[in-house]
């Protein structure tokens, strides 16, 4: 499981550190794709493959999943961790993000986020304020 919050910065030829933390759990090669509120996401690939089966299941008859999977599988791109835990993040994906020198990553649960790091300012400044409306909603899902 994927934990936490990390500050880094992209190096010249656009390389970032993966924490430590994530490396072993990420594995030597992962995917990247264009997340939600436009940050990147990275996915063990077991979890991506779970997702690209749940994905293939849904029916490709329906405008929005032939839309979502365009958008998420276009946009994906495998990534290998060198000997000094960099990986090279796609120029697109880099513009998708906004991210142009520092970024925030963090753990999600089953997936790790890549923020430009004032973009996640902001949205962790938004969050906060409804911080406790959320988590309320959340117990109409169950938690």
């Amino acid at each position: 499981m994927f934990l936490g919050e990390y500050q880094h910065s992209l190096d010249p030829k656009g390389r970032i550190t993966i924490p430590a933390k994530f490396r072993d759990e990420l594995g030597i090669k992962f995917v990247a794709t264009k997340g939600l509120d436009n940050c990147i996401f990275l996915y063990q690939m077991e979890e991506w493959n779970r997702i690209e089966e749940k994905l293939h299941a849904l029916p490709f008859t329906r405008a929005d999943v032939r839309s979502f999977a365009r958008f998420f599988f276009a946009g994906a791109a495998e990534l290998d961790i060198d000997k000094q835990g960099r990986v090279l993040l796609p120029n697109s994906l880099r513009e998708y993000a906004g991210i142009d020198k520092d970024l925030i990553i963090i753990g999600v649960g089953s997936r790790v986020e890549i923020w430009a790091h004032q973009k996640w300012t902001n949205y962790t400044e938004t969050a906060a304020a409804s911080y406790e409306s959320l988590a309320e909603s959340l117990v109409d899902l169950g938690l």
